[in-house]
């Protein structure tokens, strides 16, 4: 019963107050079940009511139709797009099916060099604490002291405090951390959590969208221009030879404004001739965002009517 007088309300309301307002949700992975190790996103099941309740409150629009109407002040009320960043193998097994259940369309930005076997580093750390099975971790020769792996929180804290240590760090730097870490297991760790061409040539010919994401996931504002350029050149290429169609749409890794990327990449993007690019700036676009800055938001609640409830909060705040 709640959820037809949220549903209403929401789309009653939305329709006077939310006229020319484009919600972009953001999504990473969808787990086919949930993983204690990655608590901060979805399952399929979780995904799934999270698409049956986008599907009856908004208009679900592909990223590039909607910024078009965006310019034009023709959005329909309730616009909404659906994205995903970094190109896991379980956006098509898992997230695609849902997607196509609910009548969906989503757009997927993929980092180019992680296809076909690639693991990302933050993945590289996640899968070698999940694999350790000793109780304590010593990395003080490696800078980042002594971490309890008794619990599941314990080993979610650790990993959340390796990655952010090691985000922002250089790229060659990061990636040496990285494998030292990893050194530390002698089990193999998974070649397969990224997706392979064919499955983002499946995505495309699915109806989806692909987007650039760089080729190898660097935080842009550590890079200089011209290094920063052949990221975002080369992801695209790539991309389109992949799948046959241009590639129109960016979105910057780890996505922070002046954080994570300058000014100077937002015109690289554009002078590469990319239609919009979207950030992790939470909020909602209008007709006087940056186009190439676009908001994006995902409420992370485990209840439908929390998650809701955040959904609208975002909506109308902004």
């Amino acid at each position: 019963m709640w959820k037809s007088i949220v549903i209403f309300f929401f789309r009653q309301a939305a329709s006077y107050l939310g006229r020319n307002k484009l919600s972009i949700l953001i999504y990473h992975r969808v787990h086919e079940v949930e993983d204690p190790m990655c608590p901060g996103e979805v399952d399929s099941n979780k995904f799934n009511w999270q698409m049956e309740l986008v599907s009856k409150i908004f208009t679900v629009l592909p990223l590039t139709d909607a910024v078009q109407l965006l310019r034009e002040n023709k959005l329909p009320p309730r616009s909404l797009c659906i994205t995903f960043d970094d190109g896991y193998a379980d956006n098509e097994t898992v997230a695609l099916p849902i997607l196509q259940r609910h009548g969906l369309t989503a757009t997927f930005f993929i980092a180019s060099g992680y296809l076909d076997d690639g693991r990302m580093w933050n993945d590289t750390i996640i899968e070698t604490i999940r694999s350790i099975t000793a109780g304590k971790l010593d990395l003080t020769d490696h800078g980042f002291g002594v971490f309890r792996l008794e619990s599941m929180e314990d080993r979610q804290n650790c990993v959340q405090s390796l990655i952010s240590k090691l985000k922002h760090l250089p790229q060659e730097k990061r990636l040496q951390k990285t494998l030292q870490i990893a050194s530390l297991t002698p089990k193999q760790l998974p070649t397969d959590l990224m997706m392979t061409r064919s499955q983002v040539k499946a995505l495309s010919d699915a109806g989806m969208e692909i987007g650039g994401h760089t080729v190898s996931h660097p935080i842009l504002l550590t890079l200089n221009p011209d290094s920063a350029t052949k990221e975002i050149h080369n992801g695209k290429i790539q991309l389109e030879e992949i799948t046959g169609n241009p590639v129109r749409t960016f979105a910057y890794p780890n996505g922070k404004p002046g954080v994570d990327y300058r000014m100077e990449d937002v015109d690289i993007v554009r002078k590469l001739g990319f239609e919009c690019a979207v950030s992790t700036q939470w909020g909602v676009s209008s007709n006087t965002t940056d186009l190439y800055q676009l908001k994006r938001f995902t409420p992370w609640d485990n209840a439908p009517l929390r998650f809701l409830m955040r959904l609208m909060r975002n909506y109308f705040a902004t």
